[in-house]
């Protein structure tokens, strides 16, 4: 159900991959919501992903941008202004790709150059979007940027190997940009910890089932999906959390905060 909340808001979603992406469902939601939008991905992620499909549904633009690149992003944030009437109130960052992962590379043998792409890639494109967008002067007062988080920020989970330190740069970055920006223009940065998520790029971490069915046991309300992700999204892009920013926001069923389930006591026990 509708509620407008973002009634003639504009904004930028980055990473919409395909149809289980959690950027896919936010920009259903966000147009839903009243937002009109602008999508962007890799040129390599245009050409293996639907996103021209989601532009149809959404009616919105795409434009390209590798989000690692200074001229990209800045000839992204200032096309989506001019073709969006106006400056934006709004951007998702749903991006993280680690080459060390995809070529399986264990934690105690990574290639270094490829885990400084994982960086650029998975984070420091946080800080470049926003900056970019600073010296744009594109962002309206109250704002809001958000960029999506796992809690092998704080936890060891390890397959997920030098992502985990992605995500906790990422997670640093809103903390910096977001007193940054709210100082300039009120603007409110945060990242959302999502629970475990059957997302395409999810499910190419090794262990990921393992991940997610652990997840979904341990949390008393179960993993959040998709979804409920994307919901939780239009809330902070909206009106109603004007005064919420430089968090790292936990969106996972209550996994954060537990220690042990009974359910996994009674597996434990029948094992033995």
């Amino acid at each position: 159900m509708a509620h407008n909340l973002l009634q003639g808001k504009r904004g930028i979603i980055f990473g919409a991959l395909d149809e289980n992406s959690i950027a896919w469902k936010v920009a259903l939601r966000a147009k839903e919501e009243g937002a009109s939008i602008v999508l962007t991905n890799a040129p390599i992620a245009l050409r293996m992903g639907k996103i021209k499909e989601l532009a149809d549904l959404c009616n919105a633009e795409i434009i390209p941008a590798d989000a690692t690149s200074i001229e990209d992003l800045t000839n992204l944030i200032n096309k989506s202004v001019e073709v969006l009437g106006g400056k934006l109130d709004f951007m998702l960052h749903s991006i993280g790709m680690s080459p060390n992962i995809r070529n399986e590379k264990s934690y105690g043998d990574l290639n270094y150059d490829w885990f400084l792409k994982t960086l650029d890639i998975s984070a420091l494109s946080f800080h470049k979007m926003m900056q970019v967008a600073e010296k744009q002067d594109a962002m309206n007062e109250y704002g809001s940027i958000v960029g999506l988080s796992y809690i092998a920020a704080q936890r060891v989970f390890p397959h997920y190997t030098d992502m985990a330190q992605a995500k906790a740069t990422l997670e640093s970055i809103a903390r910096s940009y977001g007193h940054r920006f709210g100082k300039l223009k009120k603007v409110r940065v945060n990242t959302i910890s999502q629970s475990p998520t059957m997302t395409t790029a999810g499910q190419g971490i090794d262990g990921f089932d393992a991940f997610y069915n652990f997840a979904d046991q341990l949390s008393p309300l179960g993993n959040a999906s998709a979804d409920e992700c994307a919901d939780y999204t239009i809330t902070l892009f909206s009106d109603l959390t004007r005064k919420v920013t430089m968090q790292n926001l936990f969106h996972d069923g209550g996994f954060s905060y537990m220690g042990i389930s009974e359910e996994l006591m009674e597996m434990m026990a029948n094992k033995k």
